[in-house]
């Protein structure tokens, strides 16, 4: 996939990628935005399940966070690839940070009700529908030539970080004071937008207007138009949806593991960090060949991992192959990442990477879906068993429908 065939520097390494000041800058700016993101999912979902005591208003949480994406889908990979990106990752850290500031006052006074969590939380999707794709378009004009594939390691590893301690210092600072964790939402919001005001990018190319690389559906037909980007983007969406086993693990530390909530703590940690683990191992040594082929063994190997922690009631192999499930799944997201943002022109990448950012989304909503549905027809083990049974079929699948992508030799 190459973008920069005419470079000749070898690939920074991840130290090197760290003293980058455009990706330090970068990174420290998402990483914010990432630990605001996971305090607001504890903070909201605490609050809300406060208020009104239901399980149902405690999922509707997700659907109204998601609804923004799925509509705003072709709008948001437009606008960041007509305006700026770093100014539009801006104004939709500013959107957060006003939001938080909103929770945060409303909180503090005790005026919050349900109504206005929900609609601080559509608008924080709105914001988020924006941010993403701008973002995963932004960092292949941040990365030095031929490292974006070590680049997306580093920040993946930054990412799981804050996934693995943002719901805890949310709890903490929810513990203390409900208000307290919306303010720490503001400031790193607020952090975050000054930090992505010092990214230097290098110039990003914009299609020329009236033309039909500048129609807001351009990236759709792009996809469907190269079995490359259009296999990658599926793989991901078929093998999250049958494979995820998160909504089950409720299930499998109370009934089947019998560990409890310190139990089920651990195994929702697992996948975080094994996940950590592996980007650590990506960021000093990137995968160089056979890579097609190697994203379709990690997906094999999840689904596998996904298996073996169905069928076991040992709670050490249990987290052990959710550690792998994670690490495999890190490689998958790593090539994945990397290769759409290679095969995609800079100036249809907002649009591709919405596309990709919906399914992402749609395949973790529904994924969640579809394990609950599967676990109350048939039983936990059973539903978690056919998840990854589906997973290895459809990579399998995919690897017949799909040969240019399995024959991808490398990236850079």
């Amino acid at each position: 996939m190459p973008e920069q065939s005419g470079s000749v520097s070898p690939p920074a390494t991840a130290g090197e990628l760290l003293r980058h000041p455009a990706f330090l800058f970068f990174l420290l700016a998402r990483s914010l935005s990432r630990f605001s993101s996971q305090i607001a999912a504890v903070a909201i979902g605490w609050q809300i399940y406060d208020l009104t005591g239901s399980a149902f208003d405690l999922g509707m949480v997700g659907l109204v966070q998601f609804a923004p994406t799925a509509l705003l889908v072709f709008v948001a990979g437009h606008a960041a690839d007509r305006f700026e990106r770093k100014r539009v990752v801006q104004l939709c850290q500013l959107v957060e940070a006003a939001t938080a500031l909103y929770l945060a006052v409303l909180t503090y006074l005790g005026a919050v009700s349900e109504v206005q969590i929900f609609i601080a939380t559509f608008v924080l999707g709105i914001a988020g529908a924006f941010e993403s794709p701008t973002t995963a378009a932004l960092l292949p004009l941040i990365a030095p030539q031929g490292s974006l594939q070590r680049a997306t390691a580093v920040a993946s590893g930054a990412a799981q970080v804050a996934t693995i301690t943002g719901p805890a210092l949310g709890g903490f600072t929810y513990a203390i004071a409900p208000h307290l964790a919306y303010t720490m939402m503001l400031l790193f919001w607020i952090f975050g937008m000054i930090l992505t005001g010092f990214i230097q990018p290098r110039p990003q190319a914009v299609a020329r207007q009236g033309t039909d690389e500048d129609n807001i559906f351009a990236g759709v037909r792009f996809i469907r138009s190269n079995p490359a980007i259009l296999g990658t983007i599926s793989l991901d969406l078929f093998a999250v949806l049958f494979g995820g086993v998160t909504a089950l693990l409720p299930i499998y530390a109370r009934d089947i593991l019998q560990t409890g909530p310190v139990g089920l703590g651990v195994l929702r940690a697992a996948p975080a960090v094994g996940a950590l683990l592996m980007t650590m191992v990506l960021a000093r040594h990137a995968i160089s060949r056979h890579v097609g082929l190697r994203m379709f063994q990690a997906v094999i190997v999840f689904g596998i991992a996904t298996i073996v922690f169905a069928l076991s009631s040992w709670m050490w192999l249990s987290v052990l192959s959710l550690a792998i499930l994670g690490a495999a799944d890190t490689i998958s997201v790593v090539i994945r990442f990397s290769l759409v943002q290679l095969a995609t022109p800079d100036e249809m990448r907002g649009r591709v990477g919405a596309v990709n950012f919906l399914f992402i989304n749609a395949s973790n909503q529904l994924g969640q879906f579809e394990s609950g549905l599967t676990a109350a027809l048939f039983g936990a083990m059973p539903a978690a068993v056919l998840g990854g049974v589906c997973t290895v079929a459809v990579a399998l699948l995919w690897m017949k429908l799909f040969p240019s992508l399995r024959k991808v030799e490398n990236l850079e």
